[in-house]
């Protein structure tokens, strides 16, 4: 999905080797290889693409009206099940890193269907479709080093019948693209392990959550601060232990303010009670205090913060009354006041404005556009987007790619997660608890909930101009463990994250963590 190289995760050993005999047994690459190229609309049919089915059914790649934009795009599509690769061989390329960019749509179930660069000079690099059920379509992009000169543009599927896949308006530019943020909130992460939480290896080994998810490839802790919990968990001392742990692995932080004792939400933006009575000129000094005194804690035992979220899921705004978005221009003075205390401690900590928005533009728009006219400083858009609550990925897309351009900063999922199974472990009812919650063609099993982080951080890599920081897994470690529940209040209370979670009801890791993964 993307790497060192910014390409796409490696297959398993079996699929590389069977990739091998596939490619192997592959025609010769046509006399007619061009430097660009051609016919990237299939406005002309299929006019410089080549066709290669491993099962003999050329037909099944075939050109048809409908485009993305034109009036043409290219299809895969059988009665039967069927394999086949629609590609065009590049040559006399300047050796550098390449894109490849694609439009695509999909009706999901293959065995696999993706974009790839191959035959480059290096490993095959390769970026999954998601599926599209509503028709939209998706942009994705994978990237790949050249050297000798010559790279396959390559359409894939191996597909059951009836199966399809659309790919329209594909293009090849100079550059790469990766992601920089691959992350995990594991701010419950004390509090389970102090109820004697354990966690293994897929291979079935006990070890320290943290440093397995490290060794998947997560690279970015984020971690929530509250003012006065009533449990002593994501207070600042805890705070500083987890970024202790995190810099001892090679991590970087996010911290979360949410300004508050517990949950601040859309729903719940309460202050906390040290500052129940204080009206918004104390206020405005309070969150500045707050801020600096656990970004400067952070700092002084040699674990500056990377990035900073100045409020949580701020729809509605934070500390309210004073701070709700009736009030706008109290609001900015709240936020401007936390920002410019992160500043203080460290010019090099980025800013992070977050919004439980992944999927509404217009509603993106609003919020970030009030807080520009009122001269909020901030470096990130920051985004929750849980394709249950938030819309298909269509929507993501859309919202990512406007927020990068309108306001000319970098995107961020700062939370996500998906179901790995319905069954509940501890007897609350879970946030997503039954069937019709599910999001279309990713079932709630390990494989479904690695497909949907997959295709979330295929879409935020897709961002244009680079803008595509990454995304944040949120809670894969809060498995169900007696008394660590959700109300820091109540030592009975349960959890209803546990079947989100990237730790299964056997302890082990799941496979969605290897989406973190790159070579």
């Amino acid at each position: 999905m993307y790497g060192t190289t910014h390409g796409r995760k490696r297959a398993g050993v079996l699929a590389a080797s069977l990739s091998g005999l596939l490619l192997a047994a592959l025609p010769a690459q046509p006399a007619h290889a061009a430097t660009t190229p051609v016919n990237t609309g299939f406005e002309s049919g299929s006019t410089g693409w080549s066709t290669y089915s491993a099962t003999g059914q050329n037909s099944a790649s075939f050109t048809e009206a409908g485009g993305r934009s034109g009036t043409t795009r290219l299809s895969h599509w059988s009665a039967s099940a069927y394999k086949v690769e629609t590609y065009q061989y590049l040559t006399g390329l300047a050796d550098g890193t390449y894109t490849l960019s694609a439009w695509v749509r999909s009706s999901g179930g293959q065995n696999s269907a993706y974009i790839a660069l191959r035959n480059c000079g290096g490993a095959e690099q390769r970026t999954d479709l998601p599926p599209t059920p509503n028709g939209a379509w998706i942009r994705l992009v994978t990237s790949v080093k050249v050297t000798g000169g010559g790279c396959t543009l390559s359409l894939n599927s191996d597909a059951h019948a009836g199966e399809w896949a659309n790919f329209d308006d594909i293009a090849l530019t100079r550059g790469a693209t990766g992601l920089t943020v691959k992350g995990g909130d594991l701010s419950t992460l004390p509090k389970n392990e102090a109820h004697g939480a354990v966690y293994r290896g897929a291979n079935g080994t006990a070890g320290d959550a943290m440093g397995l998810l490290r060794s998947a490839g997560m690279n970015y802790v984020r971690l929530k601060v509250w003012v006065n919990p009533a449990d002593g968990y994501n207070d600042k001392a805890h705070v500083l232990a987890m970024a202790k742990r995190a810099k001892a692995l090679g991590m970087k932080t996010l911290i979360d303010f949410h300004y508050s004792d517990s949950w601040a939400d859309p729903g719940k933006q309460y202050k906390p009670a040290a500052w129940a009575g204080h009206g918004y000129t104390q206020l405005r000094d309070d969150v500045y205090r707050h801020t600096y005194d656990v970004l400067n804690a952070l700092k002084a035992q040699g674990t500056t913060a990377d990035m900073v979220q100045i409020g949580n899921e701020l729809n509605a705004g934070m500390l309210w009354p004073e701070g709700s978005t009736d009030h706008w221009s109290q609001l900015a003075g709240l936020l401007t006041s936390g920002a410019n205390a992160a500043k203080a401690v460290s010019s090099t900590t980025k800013v992070a404005l977050h919004l439980a928005k992944g999927g509404d533009k217009a509603g993106t728009r609003w919020w970030f556009d009030n807080a520009v006219a009122h001269h909020v400083p901030f470096d990130v858009v920051a985004l929750s987007y849980y394709g249950y609550w938030h819309g298909p990925l269509s929507d993501l897309q859309a919202n990512l790619d406007d927020a990068a351009a309108r306001y000319g900063k970098p995107v961020l999922v700062a939370e996500t997660a998906y179901a790995h199974t319905l069954a509940d472990a501890d007897g609350l009812e879970n946030n997503v608890a039954t069937a019709d919650q599910l999001v279309s063609g990713y079932p709630a099993t390990p494989a479904g909930q690695a497909a949907n982080l997959r295709d979330v951080l295929n879409v935020v890599e897709a961002v244009p101009g680079g803008r595509g920081l990454g995304a944040v897994y949120w809670e894969p470690a809060w498995t169900a463990v007696s008394g660590s529940g959700w109300d820091p209040a109540d030592p009975s209370s349960k959890n209803a994250w546990e079947n989100q979670a990237l730790f299964g009801y056997d302890q082990r890791l799941l496979p969605a963590a290897n989406w973190f993964s790159h070579r």
